[in-house]
């Protein structure tokens, strides 16, 4: 659903005296708030909200055959649904554009990262694997899903237990599990997505900003043995110039310090 153009024209004046509408900052993050164990089906589950964005996400275990290239490793999938509830720009049907590209964003900021020692998921080498499924919701939907997507997938994955598996009949003991989690590190993989309006560049746009913006970048960074971007994904059709992207980079840096240090405390 399209914003009019009264509202994008007001929330461009605002931007120009780096005010936005619900008095943040133009590099702040709205309220993070990470509830998990949320489902008793789901080897690990979390609900997210953003502000007033909330997603829910649910990890299932189950054994798989490896990627021929990957013979030795575990598997990940992960799948994102825009539920009608959510937004009334959202259908019913298979997944639109927008849900592939933010599970995509999510799987490869995952992947990518090494948050997960798939090499520890292999059960037997070229024939079987566990295999890890990610699912996620959205329930509401007030701007930047991608980062909330993110952040529910991470809880997930963190708060996950390993199914029980029986090596005789080659089969995981559905609702039994083990008081192991799944072979992660401790470095968090998230992602910090910034929209362009204007020549205004800001952190975790609302609905309505996100709907006036003219180009969107997201990034995905971990901090092992020092800070990595791991992924980038560019939307929407505007460029952003060379000065932009480095401050913008910088940015996202400096930004995912903070939000790592605060979704870290909210896991323990």
């Amino acid at each position: 659903m399209e914003i009019s153009n009264i509202t994008r024209k007001r929330i461009q004046d605002f931007l120009n005296e780096d005010k936005r509408f619900d008095s943040r900052k133009m590099f702040e993050h709205r309220k993070i708030e990470i509830e998990t164990g949320i489902s008793n089906n789901a080897e690990g589950s979390a609900r997210v909200k953003l502000g007033d964005t909330e997603v829910v996400a649910g990890v299932k275990i189950d054994v798989a055959e490896p990627y021929t290239d990957h013979e030795d490793e575990g598997t990940l999938v992960t799948t994102v649904e825009l539920l009608p509830l959510s937004s009334p720009s959202f259908e019913s049907g298979p997944p639109k554009i927008e849900a592939i590209e933010i599970a995509r964003i999510v799987d490869r900021g995952v992947r990518e990262s090494g948050f997960i020692d798939f090499k520890k998921l292999s059960l037997k080498k070229g024939e079987k694997v566990f295999g890890i499924f990610i699912d996620i919701y959205s329930i509401n939907d007030d701007g930047n899903l991608i980062d909330a997507s993110c952040l529910a997938a991470i809880a997930a994955l963190k708060t996950a237990k390993m199914p029980k598996y029986d090596e005789k009949n080659e089969k995981i003991e559905y609702g039994q599990y083990t008081n192991k989690g799944l072979p992660l590190s401790e470095a968090l993989p998230l992602t910090l997505t910034f929209h362009k309006i204007g020549n205004k560049i800001l952190l975790d746009p609302s609905s309505e900003e996100e709907k006036s913006s003219e180009a969107r970048v997201s990034f995905a960074i971990t901090n092992g043995k020092e800070i990595m971007i791991n992924a980038m994904q560019k939307g929407k059709e505007a460029t952003f110039t060379q000065h932009e992207m480095e401050k913008i980079i910088d940015t996202a840096v400096e930004k995912f310090k903070v939000l790592e240090k605060e979704v870290h405390s909210k896991l323990k």
